[in-house]
């Protein structure tokens, strides 16, 4: 069986493109330290996640929910409680809504951070 590091790096190696940006508050709760320590794996496989703090994301008038975005077609808003800790996901259809998103994205990216200066700058050591 193959790992999804393993699956990571084969699709990577052959041109497909995995990204993403974690929308966080600030300090860091225990689940997303735990998010950014495994992002360094998955990074290292060819992910490239990056990351924005929420009131960084607000100024930017981004939303404050997190999602994802598959081929730029598919939409899933994710849904997290207050300490972070994820929900479930919703499959969103509504094209308007994916369009919104895909610009939101490509925003999120401009303003966010890859994950090795971000666990710097947050003081999360080597991890």
């Amino acid at each position: 069986m193959r790992s999804w590091l393993d699956v990571l790096h084969e699709a990577t190696a052959a041109g497909r493109r995995f990204a993403r940006v974690r929308v966080v508050s600030l300090p860091l709760t225990d689940y997303s330290r735990f998010g950014v320590y495994c992002a360094q794996f998955t990074n290292g496989a060819g992910e490239d996640i990056r990351y924005l703090p929420r009131d960084q994301a607000e100024a930017a008038d981004l939303p404050r929910h997190d999602y994802w975005l598959f081929d730029s077609s598919k939409l899933v808003r994710m849904h997290f409680d207050e300490a972070d800790c994820f929900l479930g996901g919703q499959v969103v259809e509504d094209p308007a809504e994916i369009v919104r998103h895909n610009l939101w994205r490509d925003a999120a990216w401009h303003h966010a951070v890859r994950r090795d200066d971000f666990a710097t700058q947050q003081h999360l050591g080597r991890v």
